[in-house]
């Protein structure tokens, strides 16, 4: 029997059981196999299926029993708010990216590559051959493993010609993913209720863990070349603040690279205060027109702490991400991830070790960039084909997002919700801004399993656009 004639059954079963006194007992599993005329496995999953509904409920050995209906008392939950106070910030609790749409849907809200543009048989195996070695019981090193740091420095040094000089293991720590090694390198390095200089818009995970680090936000424009060095400058004089959170690679969400004059622009701003330069590199294997370029690279005396993450290029379970920093602030955040999780789980660690160390990963990263152009085309193509009221005011050379202005006095929750109703999830602006959105935006990741179906959502996209026109 198919699954329909279960769901036939639970139906009419659903319907008896209703109607029946609390504790009546049903037929037994041979009397509906005869009535129904079904296998006793598809009646056995009906009967499944109503106990997951907490209709029925099964004693062994006697039968199956109409559920007494129990109603709960809610919960009085009101002391709750006054034992709380006020929350550190009034950010949505569950951010848009993080809210998980249907199955059928088509998602460009999310800010990872599908299943289909990771490395699948390689994580496989290499949590299979982690699993199986000493790893899988033992307690790393504080900073992480000795080898895994070893390949993060060296990485760095190979993305920046090696023009990087005196970085070397000594100078990783290794976080589980890179929210969290957002979350200590802001606490390490501001003060409490002190300044914190950030890019806007910006990764809406950074303004969370400021947030949530006790720092106060002051917002530094940007565009699609960066921000402005004498800005930079004059707000690093008023505010006082000694550091300055960046995405100079392809940044979230507007997928803007500096070019090297304005990285070299930057840092020499921010070495004439004293300051640091948090160098947030989450995009450095999603490059597709050009490279990463680190402005580790063009560092010499520490001013720039760099922080590079796994996750997203290998497999959301591998957080695994480094940091690299030097001095006391690479013992400041050393010291904040120990009193936070002690160590990062050996095992990850162990696993994305084996990733990278295999040929494979290499050959993987020259398929996601091929992925990445082909699907980053196909959405571009597609709204400027059906949606030319969405505008791209440029197409980033790398990461995962398009960031699109839609016209003045747009109702963007509106539109994204509308849209939702309609099969299509995309990410309001609004989260991305330190302080008030500067216009109204949409952010779409151009990473989803579907792209024959970009065209289609850009339709859609230009009819919730109409819907929640100018107001």
């Amino acid at each position: 029997m198919n699954d329909d004639s279960t769901s036939r059954i639970v139906g009419e079963l659903r319907q008896w059981v209703l109607a029946a006194p609390a504790g009546v007992q049903l037929p037994s599993t041979r009397a509906l196999v005869t009535q129904y005329g079904a296998s006793p496995v598809t009646v056995q999953k009906a009967l499944q299926r109503l106990r997951a509904e907490g209709l029925v409920e099964s004693r062994p050995g006697v039968g199956t029993f109409v559920r007494t209906i129990r109603t709960a008392r809610a919960p009085e939950l009101g002391w709750q708010t006054a034992a709380l106070g006020s929350p550190r910030t009034s950010a949505a609790l569950l951010p848009g990216p993080l809210r998980e749409a249907p199955v059928d849907a088509q998602a460009l809200h999310a800010g990872y590559p599908s299943p289909d543009l990771l490395p699948e048989r390689l994580v496989r195996t290499a949590l299979v051959r982690a699993a199986r070695g000493a790893a899988a019981t033992a307690r790393p090193p504080a900073a992480g493993l000795p080898d895994l740091r070893v390949w993060f420095a060296a990485e760095l040094a190979e993305s920046t010609r090696g023009d990087l000089t005196a970085v070397g293991a000594h100078d990783v720590v290794i976080a589980p993913g890179s929210q969290s090694a957002l979350a200590s390198i802001f606490r390490a390095l501001v003060p409490l209720d002190q300044p914190l200089l950030i890019e806007s818009p910006t990764y809406w995970g950074a303004i969370h863990a400021a947030h949530q680090a006790g720092v106060r936000l002051v917002p530094v424009a940007t565009d699609r070349g960066g921000p402005d060095p004498a800005e930079l400058d004059r707000l690093l004089a008023q505010t006082g603040a000694r550091a300055f959170y960046a995405q100079p690679n392809y940044a979230n969400p507007t997928g803007a690279q500096w070019s090297p004059e304005r990285a070299l622009e930057v840092l020499e701003v921010v070495r004439s205060h004293g300051a640091f330069l948090i160098d947030d590199d989450w995009a450095h294997d999603f490059g597709i027109d050009t490279a990463s370029r680190p402005v580790a690279g063009l560092d010499d005396n520490g001013h720039v702490v760099y922080l590079r993450s796994l996750t997203k290029s290998m497999s959301p379970t591998i957080r695994v991400a480094a940091v690299i920093a030097r001095g006391p602030a690479r013992d400041r955040i050393l010291a904040d991830r120990a009193a936070e999780s002690m160590y990062v789980s050996a095992l990850l660690q162990q696993a994305a070790l084996e990733v990278v160390a295999d040929p494979g990963w290499r050959t993987h990263l020259r398929r996601l960039r091929q992925q990445l152009r082909l699907r980053r085309d196909a959405l571009v193509d597609g709204l400027r084909a059906e949606a030319p009221g969405i505008v791209l005011d440029s197409v980033p050379a790398g990461g995962l997002h398009l960031w699109a202005r839609l016209p003045e006095g747009t109702d963007v929750a509106r539109l994204v919700d509308d849209a939702a109703r309609r099969g299509v999830w995309v990410s309001a602006g609004t989260e991305w801004f330190p302080a008030e959105a500067a216009a109204p935006y949409l952010r779409m990741t151009f990473t989803g399993s579907d792209p024959a179906g970009f065209r289609d959502a850009a339709r859609i996209l230009a009819a919730s656009l109409s819907e929640a026109g100018a107001v």
